[in-house]
């Protein structure tokens, strides 16, 4: 049996993960939605996930920035696929992903965690993040080139130093003596 969830890439809380449990869920800033995320960029009511066939439909519900789904703006239902990037708008990307769980599997759980002292209330733990694909590395740095810089420096300096020395000749009248072949010396 698969679980199906979204994990947040970019947006307001990235690293989060929303399960996705129901037939019917909606996506959207106002917080009675299954997936609410409270960001500007997303609609009240932003898009819908249906179940259909052991698998979900997404859907835009004409939300003003759009929802793509592998950079494509939906046009219409497409069903997504685990690792399919799920886009809301500009900003807030979301990672579809199936965690497949066997039904029939033992959990173990140490006593000391089962164990719950009738006047502690226990916090909530966050759910575990599971990756189906391997998490996109950031773009290492763009290097200058700082040779064209240098070569045009002393390109400069060169051309400061020709005509300093062109005004040092005239200025002196020293023609003759750099330029003895010039004539009229």
């Amino acid at each position: 049996m698969a679980q199906f969830q979204f994990v947040m890439r970019s947006g307001p809380t990235p690293g989060v993960t929303y399960p996705l449990e129901g037939d019917q869920l909606t996506i959207g800033r106002d917080s009675n939605n299954g997936v609410a995320i409270n960001d500007a960029e997303v609609s009240r009511k932003h898009s819908r996930l249906t179940f259909q066939g052991g698998k979900y439909v997404l859907e835009d519900l004409g939300s003003t920035n759009g929802t793509f789904v592998n950079g494509q703006r939906l046009a219409g239902p497409v069903v997504l696929k685990a690792g399919d990037v799920v886009s809301l708008g500009e900003q807030i990307v979301l990672m579809y992903d199936a965690i497949n769980v066997d039904t029939g599997a033992t959990i173990a759980v140490s006593r000391k965690s089962a164990r719950v002292d009738p006047p502690q209330v226990q916090a909530a733990q966050p759910a575990p993040v599971y990756a189906s694909a391997p998490a996109s590395t950031p773009a290492p740095a763009k290097k200058t080139n700082m040779m064209p810089i240098f070569i045009g420096g002393g390109v400069l300096i060169f051309l400061c130093l020709c005509i300093s020395f062109f005004l040092y000749v005239d200025a002196n009248f020293l023609w003759c003596t750099f330029f003895p072949f010039l004539g009229g010396c």
